[in-house]
């Protein structure tokens, strides 16, 4: 095998960050990676297998299923190859991108639309009504959660709203934690959290399955709209033209599909519109203006 540039890149970052590398054989079963989208692995796992049979049917080839349970995790996988179809955050997306170049076939679509907000919530007995009571006097030495690092609405994105504001969260906030979407919902609604960063579909999902009272998250800020997760492919994949012209229409047919398989997506999830990596642009300029997205 002839190693290109690129292949001794992806292999190099790999290294990096402690994980094998790993090659596939052509005809080998898909490895299919999802961020954790549900409140737990197994309703996770039994929410996307639906979607994995439909592609594994389409495709030709198995489908292998796997919940990663940390954004940053599941950019790692797709970037050294243990992964080669991922479900994904954008920010994860764009981090497997700038260091792997992974590439994105399709975006999914939430009530229609390919796109989604981040937000900061709170909860009615913290005293906070905006982002500026937040990061004014009135939220100085509380306690604030962010998601894992390779969250978009859990961190990017607040964190450069924050940075925008010239507040760093470590000297603003007496306690910063880095958690699961879910349970930055879980905490504050108790009040055992003054406030924290989720995303919509997340607030909503929890609200729907009766796992958090709507009237105790607070809804304090709110993101302008952000390009909504990312399916996309590792960059061995991505060069093979028509298998990516094949899971784009496999991926584009599902909507139509849901009247008759509503299973195939969660609710309020309608389907898979076909994006380029030009799409993921507001994220990746996020990501420069942080200092978050290093060079490669």
């Amino acid at each position: 095998m002839i190693l290109t540039r690129r292949h001794v890149a992806a292999m190099a970052l790999a290294s990096l960050l402690g994980l094998p590398h790993v090659t596939r054989a052509q005809g080998a079963p898909l490895k299919f990676g999802v961020g954790m989208f549900q409140p737990d692995r197994e309703k996770n796992d039994a929410t996307y297998r639906p979607l994995a049979a439909h592609l594994a049917q389409r495709l030709g080839r198995p489908v292998e299923l796997r919940t990663v349970d940390s954004w940053e995790g599941l950019a790692k996988s797709l970037a050294n190859g243990e992964t080669d179809l991922a479900l994904m955050g954008p920010w994860g997306y764009v981090l497997a991108n700038h260091f792997a170049e992974a590439q994105v076939v399709s975006t999914i679509l939430y009530q229609g639309k390919p796109e989604y907000f981040a937000m900061i919530v709170t909860h009615p007995d913290s005293g906070l009504n905006s982002i500026d009571d937040l990061l004014g006097p009135k939220g100085k030495g509380r306690s604030f959660a962010f998601g894992d690092k390779g969250s978009t609405s859990g961190y990017l994105i607040p964190f450069f709203e924050f940075q925008k504001r010239g507040i760093d969260p470590e000297r603003h906030f007496a306690r910063v934690l880095y958690t699961k979407h879910q349970a930055i919902q879980t905490q504050v609604t108790a009040g055992q959290l003054d406030a924290g960063a989720d995303f919509n579909r997340n607030r909503d999902t929890m609200i729907a399955q009766g796992l958090i009272p709507a009237a105790r998250s607070k809804v304090i800020w709110q993101s302008a709209p952000l390009p909504n997760d990312a399916f996309a492919v590792s960059a061995a994949l991505a060069k093979d033209t028509p298998f990516v012209q094949r899971l784009q229409a496999a991926l584009a047919e599902i909507g139509p599909m849901l009247a008759s398989q509503p299973n195939l997506l969660p609710a309020n999830y309608t389907g898979f519109v076909a994006r380029d990596n030009a799409f993921y642009k507001p994220i990746r300029d996020a990501g420069l203006a942080t200092g978050k997205l290093g060079a490669r």
